[in-house]
């Protein structure tokens, strides 16, 4: 089986996390996984999200895939910890000697991929799970984040885009030629979406909602770069009018406080529910009329595939990989980010035509299986594939004649797991995801 190293910089409940875990899991069954990851103490998980990243992996465990924690991998900039993060990873790739090594998201992206060149892994992959050039940073530090993306491009054999929207960016930013640039879909399971035996208005009324009214939900974290703010200025704008629409924030995040006492200014406490994190997504989608997701910038937004795949209308901002899920006037609308009038319209015109909402939601549901998991993970075998059997790889990583010395990897590789291991155990066994620490020697 050839042997495939993912690293990612933390383990916790954010799509890009729950994207890598699933990918993992569901390739297990044909390549020999490796999941390299951080402590994950910056995502400051609740007793409760920890227990079900820790199912998880277990769940993956029982699949094959082994995991690997290493402590210096952060997610904010620490010049010493990135280093000994950097040392621990080349250290643990010489060791593995894996055939591809595949990184996900910024810091693991950087890092990962430097010392996979540096030890002159065969295959080196790159899934960003949406960029940083925009949205997220000041200008001089995204600029910087775009140059060293254009740099990393140079080895790097595969940069995969959850969107066309995003590999669009790449393009338009001269990051990787064309032939480097794939796509496939952070893949939700759209089943667990699609669920009919709750009472609605039982469940609603145990939030202290209107069982009646109209529920218009928020669901992911709560920062700025998801402009909860702009949601609330919106709707703002629709209570004149609409007094019983009800907006319902799920997630937590640094805006918790700030958005609390915003609608506290607007006089709206009672019209506005923080649910916090929950572990319930697939009932809050049956509880909700309408999800809204106002991102400044997105990489794809999977909430709005699980909306969808149970039935809600959806309006979204017109950014980043979001185009790609919401059809316009079909399954939802599309309004430029940070636009508090356009947000409100598009709100307005689903509360005051509920015929046409329904509509979509059922649209939205035939169009939800087109990023079902299965198709996640056929997509990215496809691509592993691809490269693993590339005449290039073949040619440039053909074995060398007995005696020469090299240590470069050859094709099919072997499993090089460490001693007395078997397959499907971690490299070293680890009672929780954050009890031990993987550094060079």
């Amino acid at each position: 089986m050839t042997k495939i190293l993912h690293i990612i910089t933390r383990l916790d409940m954010g799509g890009s996390a729950q994207n890598t875990l699933l990918t993992c899991h569901g390739l297990s069954d044909k390549y020999e996984i490796l999941l390299v990851h951080g402590l994950s103490r910056e995502s400051n998980m609740s007793a409760a999200e920890q227990c079900i990243i820790k199912n998880g992996v277990a769940a993956a465990r029982e699949k094959g895939v082994r995991f690997t924690t290493i402590g210096t991998l952060v997610r904010r900039i620490s010049p010493i910890k990135d280093l000994l993060a950097l040392l621990s990873i080349l250290w643990l790739i010489l060791k593995e000697k894996p055939y591809v090594v595949h990184t996900h998201c910024s810091k693991a992206g950087i890092l990962g991929r430097l010392a996979a060149a540096l030890a002159r892994v065969p295959i080196v992959i790159h899934t960003p799970h949406g960029h940083v050039f925009y949205g997220h940073f000041n200008r001089l530090l995204s600029r910087l984040f775009l140059w060293i993306e254009k740099l990393y491009a140079l080895f790097t054999d595969r940069i995969i885009a959850l969107t066309n929207g995003e590999k669009e960016d790449y393009l338009k930013f001269s990051i990787g030629r064309p032939c480097k640039l794939a796509t496939a879909h952070s893949g939700v399971d759209v089943h667990r979406y699609m669920r009919h035996n709750i009472d609605v208005i039982e469940e609603k009324q145990a939030l202290g909602l209107q069982p009646n009214g109209f529920v218009i939900g928020f669901v992911g974290w709560l920062l700025p770069i998801k402009g909860p703010v702009h949601l609330l200025n919106a709707l703002s704008k629709v209570w004149p009018e609409h007094p019983d629409v009800c907006l319902v924030f799920v997630g937590k995040g640094d805006l918790d406080v700030d958005l609390r006492t915003r609608a506290l200014e607007l006089k709206a406490d009672n019209r506005v529910k923080f649910l916090g994190w929950r572990d319930d997504i697939e009932t809050i989608m049956q509880i909700i009329d309408l999800l809204v997701l106002p991102s400044l910038n997105e990489g794809m937004g999977r909430v709005v595939v699980e909306a969808m795949a149970a039935g809600k209308p959806v309006v979204a901002s017109n950014v980043g990989g979001i185009p790609d899920l919401v059809a316009h006037g079909q399954t939802g609308f599309l309004v430029p980010p940070a636009d508090e009038d356009a947000l409100a319209q598009a709100i307005v015109h689903l509360v005051n035509d509920p015929e046409q909402a329904k509509k979509m939601g059922v649209k939205g549901r035939l169009h939800s299986h087109r990023f079902s998991l299965a198709a996640m993970i056929e997509k990215l075998d496809a691509i592993y594939e691809d490269l693993i059997n590339s005449p290039q790889k073949l040619l440039k990583f053909k074995p060398d004649a007995p005696g020469s010395g090299s240590t470069v990897i050859t094709r099919p590789p072997e499993s090089h797991s460490a001693p007395n291991l078997r397959p499907g155990h971690a490299l070293l066994q680890e009672p929780t995801i954050e009890e031990k620490e993987v550094k060079p020697d």
